[in-house]
């Protein structure tokens, strides 16, 4: 049954784990539900489905239990173990943001040990999605499925480990067992470089394959490699890698011929050099040999692990692009010999925001001065909403809660043995131990939350005060200087503003002179799509503004023309934004 990932992706963002289950994966309807007496409170587990007998239920969590943390689902897990041996339960908070999918595995003689899942709503599902795959059933497959068959799904789906060290550890080894494999290629180190280039090449796809891209077979290497063994032994090599990685991944699906496009299926065309002919290749590509057993030892040891790149939120869960492929190259390949480590999205994000940000505002300040004086409108509103631009972090537990992501309807005033050291030294008896959590951010102290308090304060009477008057102010401060820009573009008062702020990024370029994939660029790059976009639709909205204020509306093209003069060449979208 191939699953449709759109379809599971929209019942798990509504909780609606029978819909899930029952419609999405093809499991059978269960209604039995169960009381779970444990420490003095009764807990409810709905039955949500079940498939062989293997249930799946569902705990809502009360919210005046709060959710239930590990020891207490251990104790739950064994009463419930007592009834239905085999199961899974999903346990879910009583604000519907969060589950917690937990699965326990018994092995005879073997202690238990519990595998569990958090899904967060809002963040992306992938990771999950690759599990559930494992978990659907088709209605042509039911026959002479067993109990056995529905536990080694779910036994497959959450007993794996995550790419660890550990999986470099044993890559090494994986390394030289394919090293062994390999014939054709006369000098040593040749091949043990080109076993490196498989392995690199071959472990890219895994992460491509497992979100769907390879012709939605989340298992396309296994698949077309027992295709290719129907067909005769130790061909996968040549009759179908090959032409994968030279003509599939190589070209666009236009210029590869009919034969190739019918053998691969629906591939990408991915612009990079690592599917690009290997000068061993070049040189040896006749007398190379690879035999099947090579590729089944290999892909055996891929799939004991999660191919899933985090858990940071992506724009879109189907979305390849050069920020996820840099992700992969970086991180997972040949990392220590390339010298290659990847840096996230807050460091390349931060660096980005504080080096072009500055420069945009001083080219648009050169053309555009007087938005720029004391008191001016780039400035008022860091004087009218202080609070928007201190980070929540900085102001959690005073006037932010970043718990419920919320504002508080007050300053939350510290408890008053905590505040009587605030003036007197010698009694800051409990300034050591650590803040709750409707003050304290994760490991924080009480010392270290008065320190950000104070320093919240501080910064925000700056702000109050009009003290803050320049970008470096900003950047010293550490304000968000991103929401800052496009407030400023956004809230300007005529297309005086934007047009200076437009003319500087048409002239602005980005260099990273230690570029690698190019991480640090496209942040740039997306900083920079997010400052056009706010230029266009403040833009469409001073367009709006005359065409009402006009007793008829003027032509469509009269109104572009509008456009095209506020921006000054809107439609050409600058060239000089240099990523290299």
């Amino acid at each position: 049954m191939r699953l449709d990932r759109e379809e599971v992706r929209g019942y798990l963002e509504r909780f609606d784990l029978r819909g899930l289950f029952v419609e999405g994966l093809g499991w059978d309807y269960f209604g039995g539900d169960m009381k779970v007496p444990v420490g003095g409170r009764v807990y409810l587990l709905e039955g949500m489905a079940e498939k062989r007998g293997l249930v799946v239920y569902q705990c809502v969590a009360r919210s005046e239990f709060g959710f239930p943390e590990h020891p207490l689902r251990q104790r739950i897990e064994r009463e419930v173990a007592k009834r239905v041996r085999e199961h899974l339960i999903v346990y879910v908070s009583h604000d519907e943001k969060t589950q917690v999918w937990q699965w326990v595995k018994r092995e005879w003689g073997r202690p238990e040990r519990t595998r569990t899942h958090v899904y967060h709503r809002g963040r992306t599902s992938e990771l999950l999605v690759q599990k559930l795959e494992r978990l659907s059933f088709a209605l042509a497959k039911e026959e002479g499925l067993s109990i056995v068959d529905v536990t080694g799904r779910v036994r497959a789906a959450f007993d794996v480990e995550r790419v660890t060290k550990r999986f470099y550890e044993r890559f090494k080894e994986e390394h030289d067992a394919f090293l062994r494999f390999l014939k054709g290629i006369p000098d040593v180190e040749m091949r043990r470089g080109y076993v490196s280039v498989m392995l690199n090449r071959l472990m890219f796809i895994y992460f491509i394959q497992k979100k769907g891209f390879l012709n939605g077979d989340t298992d396309y290497l296994r698949t077309n490699l027992s295709r290719s063994k129907a067909a005769g032994a130790d061909r996968f090599y040549k009759t179908f890698l090959c032409p994968l990685f030279f003509e599939g991944f190589a070209k666009p699906q236009t210029e590869r011929t009919a034969e190739t496009n019918h053998r691969l299926g629906e591939v990408p065309y991915l612009n990079g050099g690592i599917f690009q002919r290997h000068h061993i290749e070049q040189q040896h590509g006749e007398t190379i040999h690879i035999p099947d057993e090579a590729f089944e030892q290999l892909f055996t040891f891929f799939e004991q692990y999660q191919w899933h790149l985090d858990e940071r939120p992506l724009r879109n869960d189907n979305e390849i692009n050069p920020d996820v492929l840099g992700y992969i190259f970086e991180k997972y390949i040949n990392q220590k010999q390339m010298g290659a480590y990847y840096t996230k999205e807050d460091i390349t994000g931060y660096i980005g925001r504080n080096t072009i940000i500055p420069f945009l505002f001083g080219e648009t300040q050169k053309s555009c001065a007087i938005a720029f004086e004391a008191g001016g409108g780039v400035w008022r509103l860091l004087r009218e909403e202080p609070d928007r631009y201190i980070y929540e972090a900085v102001r959690h537990g005073v006037t932010w809660d970043m718990h419920e992501h919320k504002e508080l309807e007050g300053k939350r005033e510290l408890p008053r043995e905590i505040a009587v050291g605030t003036k007197n030294v010698g009694k800051r008896e409990g300034w050591n131990q650590p803040a709750p959590l409707e003050y304290g951010l994760p490991t924080e102290s009480w010392r270290e939350h008065v320190d950000r308090r104070n320093r919240y304060e501080e910064v925000r009477a700056k702000l109050v005060a009009g003290e803050v008057r320049s970008m470096e102010d900003l950047v010293t401060y550490n304000l968000d200087i991103e929401k800052f820009a496009r407030d400023v573009i956004r809230h300007s008062e005529g297309p005086e503003l934007v047009r200076a702020f437009w003319r500087a990024l048409g002239e602005v370029s980005v260099l990273d002179p230690t570029c690698g994939s190019g991480a640090f660029l496209f942040a740039a790059l997306n900083l920079l799509g997010l400052l056009y976009t706010a230029c266009l639709e403040a833009m469409r909205g001073f367009v709006g503004d005359l065409e009402r204020a006009q007793s008829a509306p003027p032509p469509p093209a009269r109104s572009w023309k509008i456009f095209e003069k506020c921006c000054v060449g809107w439609s050409r979208m600058p060239a000089s934004v240099i990523l290299c």
